[in-house]
């Protein structure tokens, strides 16, 4: 658990397929970096895949291993870059799935408000969440 001036800070990190379900959670300090912290998600994602992420996980090391494991990363550059890397707009338009996967999960109140204070615990209701959602697409109806 992080803290700021606000108090204490988690960050919630969630590798989603195209469908917006959930493969992979994490929890992270409020501070700390988020393009430090993807680095261990990334093992699923392989070759012909892209990652899609927002401008926050623009680095080289990120960008070198995604070529590594033959996938690709759409992430939007900091503006302060020298050299601009390939970049796809039209891509980019698909990452808000994995915003509409985080405005699922906040409809859980605990999960919005933050009422347990340990990050284990914290973890459990956000897993909770995930299952219901693979539930939820997987369920047939006759």
């Amino acid at each position: 658990m992080g803290r700021s001036r606000g108090g204490l800070t988690t960050k919630i990190h969630a590798l989603v397929d195209a469908t917006g379900l959930p493969v992979k959670l994490k929890l992270t300090a409020g501070q700390a970096h988020d393009g430090r912290s993807a680095a261990d998600m990334l093992g699923g994602i392989g070759p012909g895949q892209a990652l899609l992420a927002d401008a926050a996980y623009d680095s080289d090391a990120l960008r070198r291993q995604m070529k590594a494991q033959g996938g690709w990363l759409c992430a939007k550059p900091v503006s302060h870059r020298r050299e601009k890397p390939p970049f796809s707009r039209w891509l980019y338009r698909f990452r808000n799935v994995v915003e509409r996967f985080f405005n699922r999960i906040k409809h859980c109140r605990a999960i919005a408000k933050r009422y347990e204070k340990h990050d284990d615990n914290y973890l459990a209701p956000i897993k909770l969440a995930a299952i219901r959602l693979w539930i939820a697409n997987n369920e047939s109806v006759f």
